[in-house]
């Protein structure tokens, strides 16, 4: 019969063994060598050194499980309440106040309107309380060597989070982020980093973890890349006739919620417009699963540059909802 003692370590042999799998070592891999001797050839990284990095760098199966169920596959009624909660609102009021000065002059430089910076934080980080608890060397390396369905696209951000670090002068073992890799308050992937961040604060670095004026212009500055259009509105939630609005439905998800829609085309099909529109403007119509039934929504092209940060439809009119909210309570 077994002792209390050999049951005590029977327990402890399977906890380690549990605590071994949620993340373990890469080891000497053929993929993490050949992206080793990629990195030596085309950007002159030393060998010996990347070797070493590896050697400290560690996969995690939580990392695996959390991409495996992305919030985006909830309906927009279960998905909604994660992010429209008082708690944001509260946080997003008291980052804009604590911000002001520097979220107006981001508005002036790059002609982002200031709640949608601030929304873009609150839905990402919750303005900076949850910036990710993962190194984000392991979420990388994990991703871009056990996630085959990604693997390329994770290898490129691997090799864009290196570049970052040798350029930036940080530790790459060091930063924090989610289980994508995603960095900072704003979480920018590595290669949105190098390609988007900017010194808004002018002390000579691009700091996006602890310095609000470089993550509020590095957000604005994403958007206005990304062709944002000054003035004009994001989404209207309209009124539909009949049934033939679903055949737009169709197109719409074809097109990734890229504006293709003339506003022809949407009265045509039974779809209801606002008035004031100016004749060129184009959009495309969703549809989400709301807790009252289907909503009808015409989305444009800001609407559109919104889901460059995250190409979820849920996710971008979840910070348009949290942008109205806070215009509107302030």
């Amino acid at each position: 019969m077994p002792t209390y003692k050999h049951l005590l370590f029977v327990i402890l042999l399977l906890f380690g063994s549990l605590a071994h799998t949620k993340a373990t070592g890469f080891g000497d891999s053929a993929p993490i060598n050949d992206f080793i001797n990629n990195m030596v050839k085309e950007y002159n990284f030393d060998a010996g050194e990347l070797k070493k990095l590896f050697a400290q760098t560690r996969r995690h199966q939580s990392i695996l499980d959390a991409i495996a169920r992305p919030a985006e596959s909830k309906p927009w009624r279960e998905y909604r309440p994660i992010f429209l909660t008082r708690d944001r609102l509260i946080g997003g009021l008291k980052f804009w106040r604590e911000n002001e000065a520097i979220l107006r002059r981001a508005y002036e430089t790059f002609g982002i309107p200031e709640e949608i910076i601030v929304a873009i934080i609150g839905v990402e980080t919750r303005y900076g309380k949850h910036a990710g608890r993962y190194p984000v060397i392991d979420a990388l390396a994990t991703l871009a060597f056990a996630y085959p369905p990604r693997s390329p696209f994770f290898r490129k951000e691997l090799q864009e989070y290196l570049l970052m670090a040798r350029e930036e002068g940080i530790d790459p073992l060091r930063q924090k982020g989610s289980y994508a890799g995603a960095m900072g308050m704003p979480q920018f992937m590595p290669s949105s980093f190098r390609r988007y961040a900017v010194d808004f604060s002018g002390d000579g670095q691009r700091d996006l973890w602890r310095n609000p004026a470089d993550v509020i212009g590095s957000v604005a500055n994403y958007f206005k890349r990304h062709h944002w259009k000054k003035g004009e509105p994001i989404a209207y939630k309209v009124r539909v006739k009949g049934n033939t609005y679903k055949k737009l439905l169709d197109s719409s998800q074809r097109h990734q919620i890229k504006p293709h829609l003339s506003q022809q085309q949407l009265r045509a099909h039974g779809v209801s417009l606002p008035k004031g529109l100016t004749a060129e403007m184009k959009g495309s119509l969703i549809e989400l699963d709301g807790k009252y039934g289907p909503e009808q929504w015409v989305v444009w092209h800001n609407f559109y540059v919104i889901s460059r940060y995250n190409h979820s439809a849920l996710y971008s009119m979840s910070v348009y909802q949290l942008s109205q909210q806070l215009r509107e309570n302030r």
